[in-house]
């Protein structure tokens, strides 16, 4: 698989990342050794996670894999931390309880480090600058090398990644940002993306198939039984994305897989890993077989005509202030 470059550092990962969402609640462990092994073997290096995904269980999986059947030093692993149990405080990412929680995660995932770390989410409730801090902290103590945040929006990853670059000391800049990308989301495109690429802020797009709705799946109001549709507990998170609008945007992949005879799931993947400031999107397969058919996607690329049929049918409103006012 070919290895792209996180944001603008020296950190290589692969272009398309496993995710382990569902890891230790709808994924057990042999399931995960078949996932694992399959992404390994196919040359994936990037695996993410966080400290909440299972209530930990998922990096306690992820820490047994490792131990017994990948090698730690072939895996690129990526954690988050500042998701909380709470009802009255979603998040939590004060200095203490970051490295806290950080010291959690080395201690569930069996390793003195990880490669990349994420604030899991804004914390409006926690100074921006001590969060900040902890990231130097993690990575000025070997704990973590590479630094992030995820769920950012515009604003406040502008002002996270020119805190790091322009306040004084030593400070460690932030390689990446983690949100949803696909057909059926493109928010990030009005502010968060441009201010990624503008400060080298790698994108690792999660949800790259529209929660699975871009695979076809759903099309003509069926609901597989064994999809994330008809679970009960993720039947919510997929709902949004089953609107009129999306049928039509399926309805165009669709078309377009049958054009080039491939499958709609790899004209949505390719779509998403191809655009700009993309460094790898995040799959949360559920089986080995989900995610052979998502890794088959490395010898595709769409053609220049496919991709902007896709871009004039998903296109979002982008106006002002988005756009320059003078082009309205």
């Amino acid at each position: 698989m070919e290895q792209r470059h996180l944001g603008r550092t020296g950190l290589r990962v692969s272009r398309i990342g496993l995710g382990t969402l569902t890891w230790g609640r709808d994924t057990d462990e042999h399931d995960a050794a078949d996932l694992m092994k399959t992404f390994w073997e196919a040359g994936g290096t990037l695996v993410d996670t966080a400290d909440v995904y299972g209530d930990g269980e998922a990096e306690y999986l992820l820490g047994r894999l490792m131990d017994g059947l990948v090698s730690r030093r072939d895996l690129v692993i990526s954690t988050k931390a500042g998701s909380v149990p709470d009802p009255d405080r979603r998040f939590d990412t004060s200095r203490g309880h970051l490295l806290s929680a950080l010291d959690a995660s080395l201690s569930r995932l069996g390793t003195d480090y990880v490669d990349l770390w994420h604030v899991h989410a804004f914390d409006p409730d926690t100074p921006l600058e001590e969060t900040l801090q902890a990231l130097d902290l993690a990575v000025a103590s070997g704990r973590a090398r590479y630094a992030a945040v995820s769920n950012f929006c515009g604003w406040q990853l502008a002002k996270a990644a020119t805190w790091q670059l322009a306040a004084p000391g030593t400070r460690t800049r932030l390689a990446a940002t983690q949100l949803e990308y696909s057909l059926l989301q493109r928010g990030v495109e009005r502010e968060v993306l441009p201010a990624a690429l503008d400060l080298g802020i790698g994108l690792l797009p999660s949800s790259p198939l529209g929660r699975g709705v871009l695979t076809g799946k759903y099309r003509g109001d069926t609901t597989p039984p064994d999809s994330r549709g008809a679970s009960e507990h993720l039947a919510p998170f997929v709902a949004p994305y089953l609107d009129d609008t999306a049928r039509r945007i399926v309805d165009a992949v669709t078309t377009a897989a049958d054009g080039l005879a491939v499958t709609p799931l790899q004209v949505a993947l390719a779509w998403v890993r191809d655009r700009p400031g993309v460094a790898a999107p995040i799959v949360g397969a559920r089986n080995a077989q989900q995610l052979t058919a998502a890794l088959s996607v490395e010898t595709l690329s769409l053609p220049d005509e496919i991709c902007r049929a896709l871009d004039d049918v998903s296109a979002p409103v982008h106006r002002y202030p988005d756009h320059d006012w003078s082009t309205l």
